[in-house]
């Protein structure tokens, strides 16, 4: 077929330049030399005795969607063995360690020798492949062998080549899916618009995954003593655009008792130097406070991952950061805690974060302006601070269940 000849040739060109450009850009030479290592893991973590059930996520955002179902089938079917793949650096490195999974790897390009090779390696008795995920040789393989596949947590546009007048041949990579789990109705009427039926509006599983959040031991000692029962912003996964407006608010407008959290994107230490140069309050790392009393201190920047899910659980305000930069970062892991969530402008591509901007629980801001005002009014107004924060945390107890209408269905699924 002309298409799926030319796709193959753009996917082979694009893993050459990529391999070009990794000489150059170390998270590039992670995304190439980690596909290195892909074929020996599965021949070396992989039991042959065991059935497989595989997810592919793209990066870190799809994990938290793909992870409360993993949670499930790790539980409802113990003898299986659990392969993760991920297609993006960002999440990989991460996560390449999580016990959800008991292998984790990197998928190989999708050409069409890497999908047999993979395929017959890993041997999946169940795919899943969460939110946009769609790749045409792995698709058509699995649809060979018979392997009943699912998109989960999938999120449809009208922009996407599926709806458009050129896009047949990735219309048939959909029709290999045994069922669709949308976020909304307007990702099922799409596909009802090109034929497909076997649609179901599930909602999103990271409100479940989340939702659990509030049941975990989130105290942390070290946030006790820094917080000290006073009012506290925590910005996390911030970009230097995010810094700039933080910083100035704090040198400018904050008074002493007021105390901010830094949980950067970026933790290498000199970008971490530079929080601290321009900061004109009392700063600590989190990696250099030892035996320091930290109630003294009105910045701390938490120079460590793994920390800020329970590091929320202190704010009475969250900033997540993103949303002047490369794209805003999870929304609903502060939102959770039911405390207001201030946001840069580029929140379009997110459903949670425009739902909860439409609502009043998120809030958008443009300039410095807008950060101040906000952050004056939340120190103020009490009031508004918990009808802001109360509209975050109803939103996500009231979208839970995706997960448990996906794994009811995986459970009448024949395989294995």
């Amino acid at each position: 077929m002309p298409l799926r000849f030319f796709y193959n040739i753009l996917i082979s060109l694009a893993w050459f330049t990529l391999k070009v450009i990794a000489l150059f850009r170390p998270k590039i030479d992670l995304f190439v030399s980690g596909r290195k290592n892909t074929f020996p893991l599965l021949d070396e973590k992989l039991s042959r005795s065991k059935k497989t059930i595989w997810m592919h996520v793209a990066s870190l955002g799809e994990y938290e969607q793909g992870l409360p179902i993993l949670e499930g089938l790790r539980q409802n079917y113990p003898e299986h063995q659990i392969l993760l793949t991920f297609f993006s650096p960002s999440g990989y490195e991460v996560k390449k360690n999580t016990t959800a999974a008991d292998v984790v790897v990197y998928l190989p390009m999708d050409t069409l020798s890497n999908a047999k090779r993979f395929l017959e390696k890993a041997n999946p008795e169940l795919a899943i492949f969460v939110k946009y995920e769609i790749w045409p040789n792995y698709l058509s393989e699995l649809k060979k062998r018979n392997v009943p596949t699912f998109l989960v947590s999938a999120l449809f546009s009208k922009r996407q080549i599926y709806f458009k007048v050129f896009g047949g041949f990735m219309r048939k990579s959909l029709r290999t899916f045994a069922h669709f789990f949308v976020q909304d109705s307007n990702s099922k009427e799409l596909l009802e618009s090109i034929g497909f039926s076997n649609v179901t509006i599930s909602g999103d599983t990271r409100f479940d995954r989340v939702s659990k959040i509030l049941m975990q031991d989130n105290r942390l000692d070290f946030m006790e003593r820094f917080k000290d029962g006073r009012f506290c912003l925590v910005a996390g996964s911030t970009w230097p655009e995010d810094e700039e407006i933080l910083i100035r608010y704090i040198n400018r407008s904050a008074d002493g008792e007021t105390k901010f959290v830094f949980a950067p994107h970026e933790i290498k230490p000199a970008h971490v130097q530079k929080i601290e140069e321009g900061l004109q309050r009392k700063t600590v790392r989190f990696s250099q406070m030892d035996e320091k009393n930290l109630s003294d201190f009105n910045v701390l920047i938490v120079d460590t991952i793994g920390l800020l899910t329970k590091v929320y659980s202190y704010a009475d305000v969250a900033y997540v950061g993103g949303g002047f930069a490369t794209g805003l970062h999870n929304t609903l892991e502060p939102a959770v805690y039911g405390v207001p969530v201030i946001i840069g402008p580029d929140y379009q591509k997110f459903k949670e974060a425009k739902d909860l901007v439409e609502k009043g629980g998120v809030l958008p801001i443009s300039d410095q302006i807008g950060f101040d005002t906000l952050m004056d009014t939340f120190l103020t107004d009490p009031i508004s601070l918990e009808k802001t924060g109360k509209i975050n945390s109803e939103y996500i107890q009231t979208n839970v269940g995706a997960t448990d209408l996906i794994l009811n269905h995986l459970s009448l699924v024949k395989f294995g």
